[in-house]
């Protein structure tokens, strides 16, 4: 079979599957449980990386693994945010827009962010500290928060998702440095995701 199955990339796919349940559940208006599905593929990408570097790879795991978290990001934190504003925005036409300019700027800052990486790799093994434009996984928090609030600065939840994806698109094509999280911001984010589900269990997933 083609492709690298180790324990390295087990995540990254696992991440993938659950953002496409998550499609699927954002097509049937099931906008919390794509929600979910959102927050575990973001669980999943912060965590593939430092479980990836435990292994001793050669230079082609590694070049398929650089596409292969891409791809998979593509889909968790580019195709699914955008079939929740689809949706959110009840199929509006400032909703349709909105969300395809979000997919295509979360393509190309991937795509861009493969070609630069793997000229990172050839000039040093250390982990990154830093990126070049916000990063899409950035969605896996943002949009759970705007989607627990009925409101947010006077709008309807449609509209302020709406604003929010449209800044963050434009953001990630910015060449702007954000930092990396550590091992105490990967804690925060966590505990903060644990908050965001413990929400929408208290209010009852729909």
């Amino acid at each position: 079979m083609l492709g690298f199955y180790n324990y390295t990339v087990v995540l990254t796919y696992i991440g993938m599957l659950s953002a496409f349940c998550g499609i699927l559940l954002a097509g049937s208006g099931n906008i919390d449980g794509a929600v979910l599905c959102l927050m575990t593929s973001g669980i999943c990408d912060m965590f593939d990386g430092p479980i990836a570097r435990t292994m001793e790879r050669t230079p082609e795991e590694k070049k398929f693994g650089i596409q292969i978290d891409s791809l998979s990001d593509l889909i968790s934190f580019g195709v699914l945010p955008g079939v929740i504003l689809y949706r959110i925005t009840e199929a509006s036409m400032w909703g349709i827009v909105a969300a395809a300019l979000y997919v295509l700027c979360a393509l190309i800052r991937l795509a861009y962010f493969n070609v630069m990486e793997e000229e990172r790799q050839k000039q040093t093994t250390e982990a990154r500290t830093c990126y070049q434009g916000l990063p899409v996984t950035v969605s896996a928090i943002l949009i759970p928060v705007l989607c627990l609030r009925q409101s947010w600065l006077g709008f309807r939840r449609g509209q302020s998702v709406l604003a929010v994806m449209l800044v963050m698109a434009l953001a990630f094509l910015l060449p702007i440095k954000v930092e990396k999280p550590h091992s105490l911001g990967k804690i925060i984010l966590s505990v903060l995701g644990v908050c965001c589900l413990g929400l929408m269990i208290g209010r009852g997933i729909r």
